[in-house]
């Protein structure tokens, strides 16, 4: 019996890396073009599930099994943004300095037929308090470009995290947990 075909519906490097933990490897790569914009009164839980069926449900290859997910850093049931611009990067960390926030990491399996299966994963995070000493290195790294909430747990912003309740990887961007147990139920052999 042939192993299932796998998209993976991201072009995040970080999420190949963590796939590529489970034993698994994309058979495509293919990043869904979908509008990232939250709809009005959208709490942070529902939009991190929206996107990732979305994305999910945005490829056109219908003969394979399509995973996606999304990672949503939440103050409160304030989604903050993926930090394009260094500003918004220094008022997320500003917002999350000293304070506890939570990850939201959704992912989806799109089967061939069409269904969708979902998990998500919440994680709450620390950040120490931050000086302006602190924020302006990490900023100086860029490591916040295009990162949700303005922060890359698996880079240097890591020794500024006081604690995290959850999963790290999840935080990262593929709660790997949860994507086991999708891949593991669609029949991907994964030990």
């Amino acid at each position: 019996m042939t192993a299932p075909q796998l998209v993976l519906a991201s072009a995040s490097p970080r999420r190949r890396e963590l796939i590529a933990r489970l034993g698994i490897v994309p058979d495509a790569v293919s990043a869904a073009d979908i509008d990232e914009t939250p709809a009005k009164g959208e709490r942070p839980r529902d939009y991190a599930r929206r996107m990732a069926r979305e994305k999910a449900l945005a490829s056109a290859d219908d003969t394979r099994f399509v995973l996606a997910g999304d990672t949503v850093v939440a103050a409160g049931l304030r989604i903050l943004p993926k930090a394009e611009e260094e500003s918004e990067a220094r008022h997320c960390l500003e917002l999350l300095s000293g304070r506890r926030h939570r990850v939201l990491s959704a992912v989806a399996l799109r089967y061939p037929d069409g269904t969708v299966r979902e998990r998500l994963s919440e994680t709450v995070v620390r950040f120490k308090p931050l000086s302006r000493e602190e924020i302006a290195a990490y900023l100086a790294s860029g490591e916040w470009q295009g990162k949700a909430g303005g922060y890359a747990i698996q880079g240097s912003a890591e020794g500024l995290i006081a604690w995290i309740e959850g999963s790290h990887s999840g935080v990262v961007g593929l709660p790997l947990f949860e994507t086991r147990a999708l891949l593991k139920s669609a029949g991907f052999p994964i030990a």
